[in-house]
Order: structure tokens, then sequence, then C-alpha cells
């Protein structure tokens, strides 16, 4: 039987270098994110909010131009971290 993970690690490249961490609480919500905010406005140079609900009190903006590339990564709580 397959595990279901716990939350998402959303991992945000930059055209700069420079790399972002968000989690989400499941792929679904992450999705909806991606298709509502960021591929309508994916030329823009405005900036749009990055949703950080693990963090109280923070926010993140980003240029959706600006993001070079996405990567999703299942976190299982009961796994051992890795460094």
């Amino acid at each position: 039987m397959p595990r279901k993970p716990d939350e998402y690690s959303i991992y945000i490249l930059l055209n700069n270098g420079h790399k972002e961490e968000v989690r989400f609480s499941t792929v679904q919500e992450f999705q909806k994110w991606y298709s509502t905010e960021l591929v309508p406005k994916s030329d823009s140079q405005d900036f749009i909010n990055v949703p950080i609900k693990n963090i109280q009190g923070e926010y993140m903006v980003v240029r959706p131009s600006s993001i070079v590339a996405i990567r999703v990564e299942p976190v299982f709580l009961g796994s051992v971290e890795r460094f």
C-alpha cells in the first residue's frame, strides 16, 4: 500500500540563483495556486503572493517572470531527514 505524504515542499528556483522553499498541505492546493496565480501571470513583472502557511506572520512575494524552475517534493514526517 503506497504511503501518503504529510505535506509537500515546493522549491522555487529564481533566475538570480536563489532558491526558496514553501510548503503546501496537499498537491491539489499547490496545483490550484500554480494554475490560478502563477501561470496566468507567467511573463509579468508584477509581484504575486506566495502562500507561506507554516510560518505565522510571514509572507513572500515574487515576480513570476523571474521563476526559472519549480521542484515539488513529497514530505513524509515519519521519514529520516537527509541533509
